[in-house]
């Protein structure tokens, strides 16, 4: 029951972060829930490699180089899910910050329930 509720609460966060940021587009809710499942299993075996082979920039960067790195996480979504399209980095990049902001807030508002 939990992942579905996870499932759907990233959905409605990424349906919420196309509508504020510009370049991000989620075409339907069906495709704002495969983009979901695509960025928990990216973000399960493959940003974790990301995040290692990163870390001396992220240690530069004290930490912002993480926003890069989920930046292209989803980037990486969008070319798998034919729904979810991103117009460039920058868009990326705001699209990462904002979605995981979105995110965090919906899961701590679902937690008091």
């Amino acid at each position: 029951m939990f992942l579905i509720i996870s499932l759907l609460v990233n959905a409605l966060a990424l349906i919420i972060t196309a509508y504020l940021v510009p370049g991000f587009h989620v075409v339907n809710f069906q495709a704002a829930i495969l983009a979901a499942i695509v960025l928990g299993v990216i973000n399960t075996f493959i940003k974790p490699v990301l995040l290692i082979l990163t870390a001396p920039l992220t240690f530069l960067t004290l930490g912002l180089f993480a926003f890069v790195v989920n930046a292209i996480v989803l980037k990486l979504a969008s070319a798998l899910v034919p729904g979810l399209t991103i117009d460039g980095w920058w868009a990326a990049i705001l699209g990462a910050i904002v979605l995981s902001v979105i995110s965090t807030a919906l899961s701590m508002l679902l937690k008091e329930f």
